[in-house]
Formats: structure tokens, sequence, C-alpha cells
């Protein structure tokens, strides 16, 4: 049980650094955009303020993980790499949101949330953010 827990995690963990690694080339080579739509920054935090509060996981650093990524995305990264992150953790956010709710997974969800903490915290520090 343990094992599959572990593996599950792991994939998981990938599936975040390999959409980091796929946004951080897309924004090096869009030296800097023309210019694009601009959403209004109370906006943006409305709308991902209310998806993370409806969201909560239940393991406290897996809601921590939540929060500090979520804030990454909207304060620091570009608007032209964000679709992809926000689309990549909304999955990952699902997959942890399903493994809370089967009391035989959510036991192991901790270790994989501080392992995905620690991977973005390197993956994401060329934005600067906090993990």
């Amino acid at each position: 049980m343990s094992k599959s827990l572990l593996l599950l995690c792991l994939v998981l963990c990938a599936l975040v650094l390999i959409s980091c690694a796929k946004s951080e080339s897309t924004t090096n080579r869009e030296a800097a955009p023309a210019a694009s739509p601009k959403t209004s920054p109370a906006a943006t935090t409305a709308t991902t303020g209310t998806s993370t509060a409806a969201e909560k996981i239940g393991v406290p650093e897996c809601d921590a993980y939540i929060a500090a990524y979520e804030a990454c995305i909207r304060d620091k990264v570009p608007a032209a790499g964000r679709a992809t992150y926000e689309s990549t953790f909304a999955t990952l956010r699902k997959q942890w949101h399903d493994a809370a709710a089967n009391p035989q997974t959510k036991a192991g969800l901790a270790a994989g949330c501080k392992a995905a903490t620690d991977a973005a915290r390197t993956a994401m520090k060329s934005y600067n953010c906090n993990f």
C-alpha cells in the first residue's frame, strides 16, 4: 500500500517538475510580449482565492503547498506562462483532493506534499517564490 502511495507522490512531483520545465523554456523564448490582455489583480485574486478556499485538501502540508504555489503563480509567474502552470496545478490539486477522500491514501499525502514543496522550491526558484 505504501509503495503505491509513494509511487503516486513521485508521479505527481514529476508532473509538477515537467510543467515547470515546459513553461520556463516557453517563457525564455518569448523575450517580451508586445501586449497582453490585462486582468485586474483583484479579479485574479478573487478567482484564485475562491478556488483555494473551496478545495482545501484537509492535510496541512498539502493546504500550505497549495496556498504557496497559487500565490507564486498569481504573483510571480509572467502572464505568458501562467496558464500552463494553472492547468497542471489544477490536475494535481484534483488528484490530491481525491486521494484525501480515501482514508487509506490520505495518511501518506503529508509526505507527498512535503516532497512536492521541496521540488517546487527548487523548480520555482527562478521566479523568487517562497515555499
